[in-house]
């Protein structure tokens, strides 16, 4: 595939998982939603790393900083919310 359909690709699925987003949070405000959206926005992330930045090709530990950094976000923000 090329370069080209592969960003397609990736805009495609972003702009899916956005649109996804904004409707799981328009469907309420519980600790499960909010979980459900926190997902979403990690997939956004991975599609970002690999799909735009690249990152499939680079070293190990650049991917696993940059793709480790949203699951630490997401998980601090459903502690914050559990002990709230």
């Amino acid at each position: 595939m090329s370069t080209s359909n592969t960003l397609i690709l990736c805009w495609l699925g972003l702009a899916a998982l956005s649109v996804t987003s904004v409707q799981l949070g328009n469907a309420g405000a519980t600790l499960l939603m909010t979980g459900t959206v926190l997902l979403v926005a990690l997939g956004k992330a991975w599609l970002i790393a690999d799909g735009f930045m690249e990152l499939r090709h680079a070293p190990r530990m650049w991917r696993w900083l940059l793709l480790s950094w949203p699951v630490v976000l997401a998980a601090g923000v459903l502690l914050a919310l559990l002990f709230s």
